[in-house]
Order: C-alpha cells, then sequence, then structure tokens
C-alpha cells in the first residue's frame, strides 16, 4: 500500500466494490470491465480506478477485473479475511435489533459481548449472547478479544461509554448515539446518526416537491 492517507470515503467505496463483486462471483461471472462495476455501484469508472490505485495495480487493460481476485485483494485491504469481534453497549430497541442482525455475522462480525447499565436487561440471552452489567466490561472484552465497541445508548450516556470501551482496550467504535464521541487520537470512530441521513433525503426531496407544487399552481392561460 502506498504511504499516502486514504480518505474516508473511498474506504466506503471499497467496501461497496466488494459487495457487488461477491454478487457477481455468486453468479459465475469471471471477469468484469470498469464501466460495468461503476454501472453495478452507481460510481464513475474513473473513481474506480483511482480508489483501486491508492493501493496497487489491478485489473487488465482491455479486458478488466478478475473478479474472484479483485475480491479477494479487496478483503485483505479491508481486514475481510478475519472474524472481528464486537461488543455491545446498550441492549434498548435498537441494541437488540443489532444483536439479532444476521448480516453482521455474513460480512465476518460476530458480537461476543453486550452490556446494559438496567438491571431488568442483565442476564437476558439474545442468540449467543448473554447481557452483562457495565461493570463487567473490562475483564469480559480482555477475555473475549473485543476489538470493536458498538454504542447504541441515549446520547447522554454515550461518551462515558466510550471512555468504559476505551479504557478496556478498544480501539475501534461504532456509535449509533447522535452525538460526537471525544476520544484520543489512536481510537476510530464512525458515526451512524440516521437524523443526518434523514435531513439530506429530506433536503434532495424539497426542491423536487417545490417543482411539482409550483407546476400545479401555475394561473391558467388566457386565450387572446
Amino acid at each position: 500500500m502506498k504511504n499516502v492517507k486514504i480518505p474516508s470515503i473511498a474506504i466506503t467505496r471499497l467496501s461497496l466494490y466488494a459487495r457487488n463483486l461477491k454478487l457477481l462471483d455468486q453468479k459465475g461471472v469471471e471477469v468484469v470491465s470498469s464501466v460495468r462495476l461503476a454501472d453495478i455501484c452507481g460510481i464513475n469508472p474513473a473513481q474506480i480506478r483511482k480508489d483501486l490505485a491508492y493501493f496497487g495495480q489491478f485489473g487488465v487493460r482491455g479486458v478488466g477485473y478478475y473478479v474472484k481476485e479483485l475480491l479477494f485483494e479487496i478483503g485483505k485491504i479491508l481486514g475481510l479475511d478475519k472474524e472481528w469481534r464486537l461488543a455491545l453497549v446498550g441492549v434498548g430497541n435498537l441494541g437488540f435489533a443489532l444483536l439479532r442482525h444476521a448480516q453482521f455475522v455474513n460480512h465476518g462480525y460476530t458480537f461476543v459481548a453486550a452490556f446494559d447499565r438496567k438491571p431488568k436487561r442483565v442476564g437476558i440471552k439474545i442468540g449467543d449472547v448473554e447481557v452483562a452489567p457495565l461493570e463487567n466490561m473490562n475483564r469480559l472484552v480482555k477475555e473475549r478479544g473485543v476489538e470493536i465497541g458498538v454504542i447504541a445508548v441515549m446520547p447522554g450516556s454515550a461518551q462515558k461509554a466510550a471512555d468504559m470501551l476505551i479504557r478496556a482496550g478498544v480501539c475501534g467504535i461504532l456509535n449509533f448515539a447522535p452525538i460526537q464521541l471525544q476520544c484520543l487520537a489512536h481510537v476510530f470512530v464512525e458515526n451512524i446518526d440516521f437524523s443526518l441521513k434523514l435531513d439530506v433525503l429530506r433536503y434532495r426531496l424539497t426542491p423536487a416537491r417545490s417543482r411539482r407544487h409550483r407546476s400545479h399552481s401555475k394561473p391558467p392561460q388566457l386565450l387572446a
């Protein structure tokens, strides 16, 4: 890999490429052009070539990319060739749904621990994971080799949850709470804020709705 700063959005697109390459592989497709892959992913072909160029040379000029080979290489880049062990903090409605989400396992992520501060939730078993009290976090994170913490608590409790995970040795956090976490430089945080995504959709829909409204509001044309 080249010693350059890789934009986060490029990593996101790599994951998208891998997802679609896997689908192509399952369909028995052996070779795909950058144009075809771009069309499937909804991305410009030049962008795909630029993203892959961060990590080396892939594909054959005039032929395209060998699907299995590119999927393997992207898998190594993204760490898809190993299992990642997750711990959940907050077993409310969202946390419960995350623990039951089969896609995590399909993509190589396994919840090995879950924590909650409410006594009525402690001891509940969801799938293969039994909910533990917060005071057990430091020990269980170390014992079970947790690498990524997933925060699904209320905004007011999110920073405390992050601090506890970091003290336990976790350096990667997926944060579903709508709050900006304050973490040390060696800790990587990815925020999932549904309201922000909805705001983007609202922005995109508002002009379209306004155009429709204007088109129906035009005064009738008077005949000469």
